[in-house]
């Protein structure tokens, strides 16, 4: 079917007044205001309600964590006491079935702000779990968005010097064999494909070295993306050069990961020759603003990255450690600590959502969407005006950031409608409510 998407009341794309034209889940056509599509179309949609954006892509995010928000063991700590408190219970009590109802409420809670990829840091994997990657490809298929199945991993535990326990990490010919296994089963690089897989060691202080060398290998094989933590915290870098002798980017050169495969999780703590040094090999950045103020962690240098040459992206990061899976409020976000790491002049909300469209897909490694144009995916994000909130606004897609969306009205992907009148259309958001709360609870009393 060819679906004219008619005259929205804001667009963010070039001369697209009159809509777009979406045809065999691609973009096909752009309409200038006052034209009609080239060729009739099978269907139309009024969009004179909506602001029109692309689906917005999420780079970075721990699904699992929806189980442990604001825990009180928790709050208010930095990164490393924080992961302290809650690697014990993430490691006692994670089973397939709360990690399934976990992915599957953070999907869920990302498509309704207007997310349509996501890519998620899945490396904890107690005994029993070892199937959590094909549970996230289930889920994703379920509920609907594109996924790049992040294969995390761990094999550098408390008795090794590392920071996380015992029992949550893997040997490293266990990591490897189970990571060509996710590769070979789900990823797929063709336009347009539902599900991709990165390969993603934790962080400096969870894997060996020779373990990020092997991963990078396999990278090279399989033609994959590369993810891990790095230059999130002062306590890393400490880490570094205590372990390593070399900061963190020195690490990443060494082990063959400072190159364009890699995107990086926060990339806060770089000083100006490593920012030169990770633009000149297009390494990417997930800026997560959201959980760089909570655990105030430090502000991103994006603009620097960016200028430099590295690919910036967006990213919610941890449902405990954000508290939540908002990408559209993680834009505002983004702005809001821009300008104090900036200035207001520097940063606009064409910025922010820049990061969270075209640079999110670029970390991603992704031709395919992140913009409205002939081609794309017709992956679309759709909010409404007609709140409070936005009463009195002037710029339609200024407002979408300033004035604090936090739900978008419709969602498509691939020419799919899965949010219809802020509801998911592939599941009940009400039971899904219960099942998570249930399973968060039980979580809780298994300690």
């Amino acid at each position: 079917m060819r679906i004219w998407i008619k005259n929205p009341l804001a667009i963010l794309a070039d001369n697209a007044g009159g809509g777009l034209v979406v045809e065999n889940g691609e973009i096909s056509e752009l309409l200038p205001s006052g034209t009609q599509p080239s060729v009739p179309a099978d269907g139309i949609y009024d969009a004179s309600n909506h602001v029109v954006l692309p689906g917005l892509i999420n780079t970075h995010h721990h699904f699992y964590q929806t189980l442990t928000r604001a825990h009180p063991d928790a709050i208010n700590k930095e990164l490393f006491p924080w992961l302290k408190a809650l690697y014990p219970i993430w490691a006692q009590n994670l089973t397939p079935d709360n990690f399934r109802i976990a992915t599957r409420l953070a999907l869920t809670e990302l498509l309704l702000s207007g997310c349509t990829t996501a890519a998620d840091h899945h490396y904890v994997f107690p005994a029993g779990l070892e199937n959590a990657m094909d549970i996230q490809a289930e889920e994703a298929e379920r509920v609907g968005l594109r996924m790049t199945l992040t294969r995390g991993s761990m094999n550098l535990s408390q008795k090794d010097g590392g920071l996380p326990p015992d029992s949550i990490v893997q040997d490293e010919d266990t990591i490897l064999s189970d990571c060509e296994r996710v590769l070979s089963r789900y990823h797929n690089r063709s336009k347009g494909a539902r599900l991709q897989v990165a390969l993603s060691p934790c962080s400096p202080f969870s894997v060996t070295p020779r373990l990020m060398r092997e991963t990078a290998s396999l990278a090279e094989k399989h033609d994959c993306r590369l993810h891990t933590h790095l230059g999130e915290t002062h306590d890393e870098n400490s880490f570094c050069l205590e372990r390593f002798r070399c900061r963190p980017v020195d690490y990443l050169e060494e082990t063959g990961w400072l190159g364009s495969r890699t995107w990086l999780a926060h990339g806060i703590h770089f000083n100006d020759d490593e920012i030169r040094r990770l633009g000149h090999a297009c390494v990417g950045v997930c800026h997560c603003p959201t959980s760089n103020m909570v655990l105030a962690s430090g502000h991103c240098r994006t603009k620097d990255l960016e200028a430099a040459g590295c690919p910036v992206g967006l990213g919610v990061d941890g449902s405990a450690s954000n508290d939540n899976s908002n990408l559209i409020e993680g834009v505002r976000h983004a702005l809001m600590i821009n300008r104090l790491t900036y200035d207001a002049a520097s940063v606009s909300h064409l910025d922010a959502l820049r990061w969270a469209t075209k640079g999110s897909a670029r970390c991603l490694g992704r031709e395919d969407i992140g913009e409205i144009t002939p081609g794309k995916m017709a992956d679309l994000a759709f909010y409404k005006l007609d709140e409070l909130r936005f009463s009195g606004a002037g710029d339609p897609i200024a407002a979408i950031v300033l004035c604090g969306a936090h739900r978008a009205d419709r969602v498509m992907v691939g020419g799919e409608w899965l949010v219809e009148d802020g509801q998911p259309a592939r599941l009940d958001a009400h039971r899904l409510r219960r099942e998570h709360s249930a399973a968060a609870l039980d979580f809780v009393r298994r300690l």
